[in-house]
């Protein structure tokens, strides 16, 4: 699907992360991690985003490692969709 997706769109944004909410119809809660240098004590953090991403068929589940790509605005908060599921989670 991420290839059908990008043909004759362009390059998009991609961005890898873990589910961390499920609970809404269609929609997963996405964290993604980063690492940031600190500017005073040049000392690299792990910083967390938290992303609203559109899954169309409900198939992602809490713990899964997915591919986002971005889109267009869906919601207030949604512009990401889920690509792919890289790592299904072992629950």
């Amino acid at each position: 699907m991420s290839e059908q997706a990008s043909q004759g769109r362009g390059r998009r944004q991609m961005l890898v992360g873990r589910v961390v909410s499920d609970k809404m119809n269609r929609t997963v809660v996405v964290a993604v991690e980063n690492t940031v240098l600190h500017d005073l004590y040049r000392r690299q953090l792990k910083k967390t985003t938290k992303f609203y991403a559109h899954d169309e068929e409900n198939q992602c589940r809490q713990g899964d490692r997915v591919r986002l790509v971005a889109s267009r605005p869906l919601s207030r908060l949604k512009r990401w969709r889920v690509a792919e599921i890289l790592e299904r989670s072992e629950e």
